[in-house]
């Protein structure tokens, strides 16, 4: 009996001692990811815009501050190729005016329309180099968008895109502050206009103080209309069109010189419009439209080449 009951306790022992220790589960730290940085789309060029949506209608900018923009149209017709081809016309390019720019180191925009810029390359690689010049684009060979503006030869509807995308392409190559600024010849525009501007992704930009320099024969005229109506935010419109524009030169350095008893410093349109094309674009295209009754008419002698009558 005491013999069994050694052999039992012997049995039991040895089984305990081959008994395995139950392996422990290790369960491996969860591993969070995380979500990787959403890359943001490059910022466009001053006056991008979505392609494909009606470009937006911009007069001026904030009214607050003291920033406004010196803005110079660059417009070449055939008219004015033909002028300059048989001598009637010395220059459309009105180098006097960048001299000053360049001196008082003022910043400025040029709407170039892409005629004036094959016919000036070298006038365009100066505005490109300098760092406070903007480029921005005034349609290829300066016709009108709308059936009646000023006896301007109109563009087909058909062609709208296709002149103001050439146009930018024209201009592509010289560098420098591109823009996707756009202005109509004569301001003038409406729905048609602006759709077919839609796949470029664009802003529209008018401007709120003109200063009636085509074909002016005193520049005092031009002084007084500018000083007379600019605010903070302001888009004055002038040219460098010599032949059509021959006073805005003498007016300049009387304008600078009014700005700055105003407290107001001219600047980059980019920094004066700042990022107030996302505003109610109906409110401002309706100002546009009413303004073209008076506007254009201080507009339209450069717009006819004087070889049609300016209306209104």
């Amino acid at each position: 009996m005491l013999r069994s009951m050694i052999m039992l306790a012997v049995v039991a022992l040895l089984a305990a001692c081959g008994a395995q220790t139950p392996t422990p589960v290790v369960t491996k730290p969860r591993t969070v990811t995380s979500p990787k940085p959403t890359k943001r789309p490059k910022a466009g060029p001053p006056g991008a815009t979505r392609a494909g949506t009606r470009p937006p209608v911009v007069d001026h900018g904030p009214r607050t501050g003291h920033r406004v923009a010196l803005t110079f149209d660059a417009d070449m017709t055939d008219g004015m190729l033909y002028n300059l081809r048989t001598g009637r016309a010395k220059s459309y390019a009105n180098l006097r005016i960048i001299d000053l720019l360049e001196k008082e180191r003022i910043p400025a925009t040029f709407f170039l329309t892409g005629k004036w810029v094959e016919r000036y390359p070298e006038v365009t690689r100066r505005l490109a180099a300098n760092p406070r010049f903007e480029l921005a684009n005034h349609t290829y060979g300066h016709q009108a968008f709308t059936a009646d503006c000023y006896g301007l030869p109109r563009v087909p509807t058909k062609d709208m895109t296709a002149d103001v995308a050439k146009t930018f392409d024209t201009i592509a190559p010289y560098g420098g502050r591109q823009t996707r600024y756009f202005r109509f010849p004569g301001l003038c525009h409406d729905g048609a206009a602006l759709a077919a501007l839609a796949p470029l992704g664009l802003t529209v930009v008018d401007g709120d103080v003109v200063s009636g320099d085509p074909f002016a024969k005193r520049y005092q005229p031009i002084v007084r209309a500018v000083l007379s109506t600019v605010r903070p935010g302001s888009i004055v419109i002038l040219h460098v069109t010599e032949e059509n524009a021959a006073m805005t030169d003498e007016a300049l350095p009387h304008i600078l010189a009014g700005l700055r008893e105003r407290g107001l410093t001219p600047a980059p349109l980019s920094d004066v419009l700042a990022n107030d094309t996302k505003g109610d674009d109906t409110k401002r295209q309706r100002a546009s439209r009413h303004r073209d009754g008076h506007v254009n008419r201080d507009l339209c002698a450069q717009h006819a080449d004087r070889t049609h009558r300016c209306r209104g």
